[in-house]
C-alpha cells in the first residue's frame, strides 16, 4: 500500500478510542443484563467486534503491527441489520447436521415406528437407512430427535438457528419449494451457533500439565471438559 492511500496516526488513534469506548459500553450492558439473552449485550457485542476489527485493520495498515484480538466469525459474519424496526412477521431457519453412527440403531427405532403403524399391507420401507430416516423424521418432531439423537443411532454435528424478519407474513405454499433459497442476510435478527470448532478452540489453550495440576486440587471445577454436557447455543464465541 502507498503512502498516500495509508491511514494517518490520527486516524488509528481513533479507532483505538473507539475500541475502548466499545469495551467501556460492552462491559456496561452486561453488569446490567436482563437475561441470558439480552439483546442491549448482543448489540454491544457486535459494536465492539466492528470496532476492534477496524482498528485492527488500520494498525496493519499504518505500522504493519497486529492486535492479540480474534473477531470471531469476521469473515463470515452477517451484513448489518437492515430489516424493519418492529417486524410484522418472521421466519425461523434451522439446520442440524448429523452423522449416522449406528445404522442398526437407527433400522430398529423405524421398524418399531412401522410395525405399531402397519395396517398388514404396507411396504417395508425401514429396511434402508433413508427410509429408516423418513419414518423418524416423519413421526417426531426435530427437537425430540435432536435430544434423543444417540437412541436413533445418530451423532451431533453443527448447527444453526437465524432468526428472520419480514414486512408481512408470506402466502400459504409461497416458498415450499425452494425454502432456503431467498434469505436476505440483512433481515437477519440474530443467530446461534452450536459447534465443536467452539470447544476445540478453548480446549487448545489447556496443556497436558495444567489437566494434572487441576486432578491435585478438589475445589477446581473445569467447565467445558465433559463429552455429555449440553452445549449453551449462545456465548461471545459464537455470535456473529
Amino acid at each position: 500500500m502507498s503512502d498516500a492511500a495509508q491511514p494517518t496516526a490520527a486516524e488509528v488513534r481513533a479507532a483505538a478510542e473507539a475500541v475502548k469506548t466499545a469495551l467501556d459500553r460492552h462491559l456496561a450492558a452486561v453488569e446490567r443484563r436482563s437475561g441470558e439473552d439480552d439483546p442491549d449485550v448482543y448489540e454491544a457485542f457486535n459494536q465492539l467486534a466492528a470496532a476492534a476489527e477496524v482498528y485492527d485493520e488500520l494498525l496493519y495498515d499504518r505500522y504493519d503491527e497486529v492486535t492479540p484480538f480474534e473477531i470471531p466469525g469476521s469473515d463470515d459474519a452477517l451484513p448489518p441489520y437492515a430489516g424493519p424496526e418492529e417486524p410484522n412477521a418472521l421466519s425461523v431457519l434451522i439446520r442440524r447436521d448429523y452423522a449416522v453412527v449406528e445404522p442398526q440403531r437407527l433400522l430398529a427405532q423405524a421398524q418399531r415406528v412401522e410395525a405399531a403403524d402397519d395396517d398388514g399391507g404396507g411396504v417395508d420401507v425401514s429396511a434402508t437407512v433413508h427410509g429408516a430416516l423418513g419414518i423418524l423424521f416423519g413421526e417426531f418432531e426435530p427437537d425430540e430427535i435432536a435430544s434423543r439423537h444417540k437412541e436413533f443411532g445418530l451423532e451431533e454435528g453443527d448447527s444453526t438457528l437465524w432468526v428472520t424478519a419480514a414486512d408481512e407474513a408470506a402466502d400459504p405454499g409461497e416458498w415450499l419449494e425452494a425454502p432456503f433459497d431467498q434469505v436476505d442476510a440483512e433481515r437477519v435478527v440474530c443467530r446461534f451457533d452450536v459447534s465443536a470448532v467452539f470447544d476445540d478452540d478453548a480446549d487448545d489453550g489447556v496443556e497436558d500439565d495444567d489437566l494434572l495440576e487441576d486432578e491435585l486440587d478438589p475445589d477446581l471445577v473445569v467447565v467445558g471438559l465433559d463429552e455429555d454436557e449440553d452445549l449453551e447455543p449462545l456465548d461471545a464465541d459464537h455470535r456473529r
